[in-house]
């Protein structure tokens, strides 16, 4: 792609005087997934992993991605185009470094948020360079057979499922607004819009979401823009005379409108054109957190009850796969591919799998030591005896969403690889279990899962835990827990993974994944202040042949056997003949 289309490019820029353009991943909506009309890096540059970015100048030109994609990058970016460079090191640097001085280089407002433009201008000034905000996208009018937008058909998500209906949500989101001093929020995620208004799309995959842009006012009135032809009468009928939809060609005008009014735009979503337009028309952007990111976070009780049937659905087809990996796919005739669409087609076969919560990876072997993993014709590797093999998958289902991570032995693990897994377990177990007062950040609780890591000197360099969705996204803030600090406290209802692991370089990878959530605080017999906890969201066995008991403690085997007790007895019925006995002596006692 990038040796036909960087030609076209570079004829757009000399068109408009330009010397470069710098291409982000992200996209108007800034999801983790993109619809193919807004494939832009892709169509820059051949990648297609899902985090990027590219810079592309009249005589040169970066591709920036992280470590997840070293090998990925050099197989679909022409290295004779593009130099490779690291995105952990950041594009601003590169820009203060690389840019000459006079250069004129331009970027689409609507791809990159407020904060990023910021970094960006000050690296590129400092190279006694310039940003150019532009009204238009080169790459839009460089490329011909762009596909056209998304038309995916809207659904109404059930007060059942939902616990509030969207009135409700309205009105607390308007309170919010009010309390913050504003007259309206924009929201620019296309997740929130979809909590609020109870609404699911079909416009990405793995993620249930219609783009679209939406403001809320102080009232709780919200103007909707999205395609109107997505939205059916019974889902127009569903939102009421209190929703007004319009076409997305009308917010530009509409915000203007907000002329001497408060408008609310979130700095780390809200692109910077959403505050130019605002502050250009004369209305006040108040740089504060979306107002629906933390009522999403905290899921109601049936968004809760919701996500255990799904986890329990869920279950069937994970402890089948589980099975077929311990027995038939021990074999070694199989790839990460077969294992992959394996695991794929028993999640269909429950007839309610809506779309796969993410890409699913399977790394065997030496692949699975990249964390994110992503497997391709072109490095799958087979499943053969002596090696682990990493599967770290979920699905969307309509009442939830999962994600969940094993790691299995192909043939007979040695023992560094069941030192490892038990370290790993002793981590996931202190986070499983741990206790923790109101204000508790998931910053607080990272070290704990590293511990046993640490303290025989290994790490992992990824977060510990991320939020997600109830039938929205498999990752979701703004709750997380890793080493970055957060200052958003753990709080009831917020579902959070629990994942910790361990990667040798060239070997093996091997990570532990539940989903839970947190519970009320509670009174500790003898204790001074109530505790929040976690509940268990995900069931399916640990492998027995990766633990190492000696290494536990008499508690983290009560653990390991409490939680295989809770899976056999939840899930076993589901089950009979060779898979139930099979998951019978997967769970008997350590």
């Amino acid at each position: 792609m990038g040796r036909d289309h960087v030609p076209l490019l570079r004829a757009e820029l000399d068109r408009l005087d330009l010397d470069g353009l710098l291409i982000p991943h992200e996209d108007e909506y800034n999801n983790e997934y993109l619809p193919d009309h807004n494939e832009r890096l892709m169509w820059a540059t051949g990648f297609t992993g899902s985090a990027g970015a590219a810079i592309v100048l009249r005589d040169r030109a970066a591709m920036f991605v992280d470590g997840r994609y070293t090998l990925q990058v050099r197989q679909q970016v022409d290295g004779d185009l593009f130099d490779y460079a690291r995105l952990e090191d950041g594009v601003a640097k590169w820009l203060r470094d690389n840019l000459r001085k006079g250069e004129r280089v331009g970027y689409d407002p609507r791809l990159h948020s407020v904060k990023a433009v910021a970094a960006l201008t000050k690296a590129a000034e400092g190279a006694g360079a310039a940003l150019i905000a532009l009204d238009a996208n080169p790459i839009d009018m460089a490329w011909t057979d762009r596909p056209a937008p998304p038309k995916g058909v809207v659904s109404v998500q059930p007060d059942d499922l939902a616990g509030k209906s969207h009135a409700d949500k309205r009105k607390e989101i308007a309170a919010a607004i009010g309390h913050a001093g504003a007259d309206a929020a924009m929201l620019t995620a296309p997740a929130s819009i979809a909590w609020l208004l109870n609404l699911r799309g079909a416009d990405v995959r793995c993620t249930p979401l219609l783009l679209g842009n939406a403001i809320i006012d102080a009232e709780g009135r919200v103007t909707l823009y999205t395609d109107p032809d997505k939205l059916s009468n019974a889902v127009r009928s569903h939102l009421g005379n209190q929703v007004s939809i319009t076409s997305e060609q009308s917010l530009d005008a509409d915000m203007k409108a907000w002329s001497g009014k408060s408008v609310i735009v979130d700095p780390t979503t809200g692109s910077a054109w959403h505050s130019q337009v605002l502050k250009e028309a004369g209305a006040t952007v108040l740089a504060k957190q979306d107002p629906v990111a933390l009522p999403k976070a905290k899921k109601t009780e049936a968004e809760l009850r919701g996500t255990e049937t799904a986890h329990r659905r869920d279950a069937v087809p994970l402890i089948r796969f589980l099975h077929w990996l311990d027995t038939e796919a021990q074999s070694g005739d199989y790839d990460e591919i077969d294992a992959a669409v394996k695991l794929e087609t028993y999640r269909h076969e429950t007839g309610s799998l809506k779309d796969l919560s993410f890409e699913t990876i399977s790394g065997s072997g030496p692949n699975g030591a990249h964390p994110h993993y992503r497997v391709n014709t072109a490095t799958t590797l087979p499943l053969k005896p002596g090696t682990l093999y990493l599967v770290d998958s979920g699905g969307q289902y309509v009442d939830g969403t999962t994600d969940v991570t094993r790691t299995v032995p192909i043939g007979t693990p040695t023992q560094a690889m069941r030192e490892h897994f038990t370290l790993v377990l002793k981590g996931h177990i202190t986070l499983a279990t741990i206790r923790f007062p109101s204000g508790t950040t998931g910053s607080n609780l990272d070290a704990f899962a590293r511990y046993p890591l640490w303290q025989a000197g290994l790490d992992y360099d990824h977060g510990t835990g991320h939020g997600v969705g109830a039938f929205l996204g498999v990752h979701e803030g703004p709750q997380r827990i890793s080493k970055t600090p957060n200052t958003v406290a753990l709080e009831t209802g917020m579902i959070v993974s629990n994942e910790p692991g361990y990667y040798r370089e060239g070997e093996y990878g091997i990570r532990i994944e539940n989903l839970q959530y947190v519970t009320e605080a509670q009174d500790i017999p003898g204790g001074e202040r109530p505790m929040h906890g976690f509940h268990t969201l995900t069931l399916a066995p640990l492998h027995r042949d990766l633990i190492d008991t000696d290494m536990l403690t008499e508690a983290e085997r009560d653990y390991v056997d409490g939680y295989h007790v809770r899976v056999f007895k939840e899930i076993g019925p589901e089950f009979d003949g060779e898979v139930k006995a099979w998951l019978e002596a997967a769970c008997r006692p350590l």
